[in-house]
């Protein structure tokens, strides 16, 4: 595990969040080639989220009963919070990492991956061919991502210059991480806008002399 530093005093006032990321992949694993999700995720989070992160990163093959494993070590044991994945989610007979992810849920969510293929549509057809979804377990919610850093980006933040913007599924992590019970996270709007009702949102104090 480790601990992203607090850039200033303030980031006490923000609640910690625990974050798995599980990049999936037998070449990296096997350390044929550098795994590249992992060091994105961790670089988009930084930058979008405003809470101190304790993270839990694992490289894994593409194996379906190890990955079960590790979801649930990173939920059950680990306490997680968020857990993302990348890689895995194609037609290929060894991608398997969205099998896996249903096998370990509690509650689907299939908007995420309904609104991540969107997305990808935008920028290719083969878009279809993904099978990326997104599980509840206990106070956790796992998403599977795309394995391309380019792509990881693109479907977190979405397009917010298109006619009309097409929302990027960070948006509404924080919110159904409030209603399973976790921390209240919150975002840098310059990166991605958290949404919420408006009775769901906190109201920060402001500092005397504000």
């Amino acid at each position: 595990m480790s601990t992203t530093p607090e850039a200033s005093a303030s980031a006490k006032s923000y609640e910690r969040v625990r974050i798995g990321l599980v990049s999936v992949s037998d070449r990296a694993s096997a350390g044929l080639y550098e795994d590249k999700g992992i060091p994105a995720l961790r670089d988009w989070l930084g930058r979008a989220l405003l809470n101190p992160i304790d993270w839990e990163t694992r490289l894994i093959p593409d194996e379906e009963a190890t990955i079960v494993a590790t979801l649930r070590e990173l939920v059950d044991t680990a306490r997680c919070d968020l857990v993302l994945t990348t890689g895995g989610t194609g037609p290929a007979p060894r991608d398997v990492t969205p099998d896996a992810t249903i096998a370990i849920a509690d509650k689907e969510m299939p908007g995420f991956g309904e609104q991540m293929r969107r997305i990808s549509l935008a920028f290719v057809p083969t878009a279809i061919l993904s099978r990326q979804v997104a599980v509840v377990r206990g106070k956790a919610l796992v998403v599977n991502l795309p394995g391309q850093p380019k792509s990881i980006a693109e479907t977190l933040e979405g397009m917010r210059d298109a006619s009309p913007p097409l929302p990027g599924i960070f948006a509404a992590v924080p919110y159904c991480i409030d209603l399973i019970g976790g921390p209240y996270l919150e975002t840098d709007d310059t990166v991605c806008k958290a949404f919420r009702p408006k009775s769901a949102v906190r109201v920060r104090p402001t500092s005397r002399g504000d």
